[in-house]
């Protein structure tokens, strides 16, 4: 038996973060454990649609105090959520009409009390071509060097959320029908391989 783990996944839109994080489900699922995982800004969204949001995109538009109060009502729920692995899918940033802003401020991440931290990564050409395929999305046109920008503050901010929690850090690389390898380095450092 391994210790409740609360597991923090993040990534810039089109790395494959949510796609991993369902494989990773699936495997530690195959070894006996409870897991569950969430996506943080579903959680934002159900409240948002209380404000008068009708797509999730659109909750970056949003004044960053209302912003503030989603991710604070988000992290309180899933503080109380219970599993051998809790698997939580947000940002470290989300662009809004004032600039970049932490998706992982010191009280979300006191709320959440996460006891990993995962960024996945992928190469500029396949983010680009990943969202370029999400339909269901409204994503930001993008080229690759705005792609290596997102990518080295998503860098630095990963940092300083490991510096403010003290808890692993992990970088994992997702290639293109490649999903296996970066499965398995995450399970590897939970501890399930």
């Amino acid at each position: 038996m391994v210790a409740t783990k609360r597991i923090v996944v993040v990534g810039i839109p089109g790395v494959g973060k949510t796609t991993v994080i369902d494989k990773v489900v699936e495997k530690i699922k195959e070894h006996r454990f409870t897991v569950e995982s969430v996506v943080f800004g579903t959680l934002m969204f159900e409240e948002a649609k209380k404000l008068g949001v009708n797509h999730r995109d659109e909750m970056r538009r949003l004044s960053i105090e209302d912003q503030r109060k989603l991710q604070m009502k988000a992290a309180e729920r899933i503080a109380k959520m219970k599993a051998d692995f809790l698997l939580i899918d947000t940002h470290l940033m989300i662009f809004t009409k004032e600039g970049y802003w932490p998706g992982l401020p010191i009280e979300i991440l006191k709320a959440l009390s996460p006891s990993n931290l995962i960024l996945i990564e992928a190469l500029p050409k396949e983010i680009i071509s990943r969202r370029r395929r999400d339909s269901g999305r409204y994503r930001d046109s993008v080229d690759e060097g705005e792609i290596i920008r997102e990518t080295e503050i998503a860098r630095g901010m990963l940092s300083a959320t490991g510096v403010i929690t003290g808890v692993p850090m992990l970088i994992v690389m997702n290639k293109e029908d490649y999903i296996e390898g970066a499965t398995q380095r995450i399970l590897e450092a939970l501890g399930v391989m």
